[in-house]
């Protein structure tokens, strides 16, 4: 038998032997198997690249905004919450110019809910039947207001109060927060005595206010 013949009979029974020693030796074969099919690790996204994995689904957005919702209005947990969520930066419409106006001048030194209360008034009001149908009509209507100036609210100064005034009036129109006054269609400041035969809904800040 030739040199390249011996090496070929012991190579091949040599590989015989390791067939049987792993077959009967469990333990050896999973290490074999282990090792073969060690696992592949992930390739790094290129720079830039955003995953499929990584994109946000509507659905989950969806599901969170609903836990902050309460009927057609968010929930904000405070009325100081709801009012410095509001925007003061659009462009207002007259409705929103009005109430905010009204809401200045006549409540501007008063606690949040006492200015809100102010604007539920003018709102009870535009859905009385007994005054104008509009938030302008009812701030502008003649005898009502003391700070009305020919039939129309004066310009107001863009200060912090103003602000203000227009995130509770945001807020009176969404309907996002149920004023302590919620049915009053009247209100005078404390040290007035007006003589009303009326039912007093609630007493806010510097104001008392009726239905």
């Amino acid at each position: 038998m030739s040199f390249a013949n011996r090496v070929a009979t012991c190579a091949t029974m040599i590989l015989t032997a390791a067939a049987i020693i792993g077959a009967g030796t469990p333990g050896f074969a999973q290490q074999l198997d282990r090792a073969i099919n060690a696992p592949v690790v992930a390739s790094v996204p290129e720079a830039g690249v955003v995953q499929a994995a990584d994109i946000t689904d509507p659905t989950t957005l969806e599901d969170t905004s609903d836990t902050l919702q309460d009927g057609d209005t968010v929930a904000y947990g405070t009325l100081d919450a709801a009012v410095a969520a509001q925007s003061v930066l659009d462009d207002m419409g007259d409705e929103l110019q009005c109430m905010a106006g009204a809401i200045y001048f006549e409540a501007k030194g008063e606690p949040l809910s006492g200015q809100l209360a102010v604007a539920e008034v003018i709102l009870n009001r535009t859905k009385s039947g007994n005054f104008p149908k509009s938030v302008c009509s009812v701030v502008t209507q003649r005898g009502q207001f003391s700070f009305v100036r020919g039939g129309h609210v004066p310009s107001v100064p863009s200060n912090r109060q103003y602000r203000t005034a227009i995130a509770v009036a945001r807020v009176a129109l969404a309907d996002s927060w149920d004023s302590p006054a919620s049915d009053a269609m009247y209100f005078h400041a404390r040290q007035v005595t007006p003589g009303w035969h009326r039912q007093q809904v609630a007493s806010i800040g510097n104001h008392i206010f009726y239905r």
